[in-house]
């Protein structure tokens, strides 16, 4: 049972109709958002809790489905589902929430015996102002997890994972170093890992390229102090040495419509984005 294309559109749809924009200062489109994550992860087999926070006297929530032996070490799958001023956010994130939740539902649909515990974790405050401060929604789970002693296994971060081009030229890079060693056209995923864990990194990218079919699945190690590392909700596992990754397009190095009111559903892939979740869930079921 592979990834379903419609499945993705119709979580896309759900997110990037809200109005107003669901920004960190827009709760009730912010809210309606988190529930709809809750209700659709409610249809599967797990636990859904939230865990609440405040920011700047507003209360913010973190959503959590969990699946698999609840004493176990864990597994997270996270994306964030708030977006960066009045824009619509179809990539950014729309396309990391529905990848979020169809890997919570394949993993559903296919009942396997789970070793770990897997938490998907769907996360507001990623993007400004709150962006790497302690009020990002990741920065709080994962500093409950660390404060309960929790041992995590891995953290996969979904962050946009739906625009690609066949265009010649179409991936850029911020130097010429990057640019000989990746392809120039903007059809490939990358699996972001930092320097020290590239065995980790490796391994996430080795098993989603046996499970992504046609998609060309990359993969780089950088230091962690380079901003291109840390560019979204893993950094802040790094934080207490967890191994974590982010899956991504290359955001604003591919897609012009990066923080615009142009990324809209139509400039997405469906069909290559269903190439990323069947390859983490490859990656999931590896671990």
């Amino acid at each position: 049972m592979p990834a379903d294309q419609i499945r993705l559109y119709d979580d896309v749809a759900f997110l990037t109709g809200l109005q107003p924009a669901r920004n960190y200062l827009n709760l009730e489109s912010l809210n309606r958002a988190a529930d709809y994550i809750k209700a659709e992860l409610a249809k599967l087999r797990g636990t859904v809790t939230e865990q609440a926070f405040e920011a700047d006297g507003r209360r913010y929530r973190n959503i959590i489905a969990s699946f698999g032996p609840p004493d176990a070490a864990r597994i997270v799958i996270g994306a964030h589902y708030d977006v960066c001023g009045d824009q619509p956010g179809a990539d950014d994130n729309a396309s990391a929430v529905a990848g979020l939740l169809e890997t919570a539902r394949l993993l559903h649909q296919h009942q396997l015996p789970l070793h770990y515990r897997v938490d998907f974790v769907a996360y507001p405050n990623e993007e400004p102002p709150f962006f790497g401060t302690e009020h990002m929604g990741s920065a709080v789970h994962a500093q409950s997890l660390y404060a309960a002693g929790v041992p995590v296994r891995a953290m996969l971060c979904y962050e946009m994972i739906g625009y690609f081009s066949n265009k010649p030229g179409s991936q850029h890079f911020p130097n010429e170093a990057l640019a000989a060693r990746y392809p120039s056209v903007g059809n490939f995923i990358i699996v972001v890992g930092k320097t020290g864990q590239e065995k980790f990194t490796e391994y996430i990218q080795h098993h989603m390229q046996a499970h992504a079919d046609n998609l060309d699945v990359q993969q780089i190690s950088l230091p962690e102090s380079m901003p291109l590392a840390r560019l979204s909700d893993h950094r802040n596992y790094w934080t207490y040495g967890y191994d974590a990754v982010m899956i991504n397009d290359t955001s604003f190095l591919r897609n012009p419509n990066y923080h615009e009111p142009s990324d809209t559903i139509d400039t997405l892939d469906f069909a290559r984005m269903a190439q990323v979740v069947n390859g983490v869930f490859g990656a999931v079921l590896a671990l």
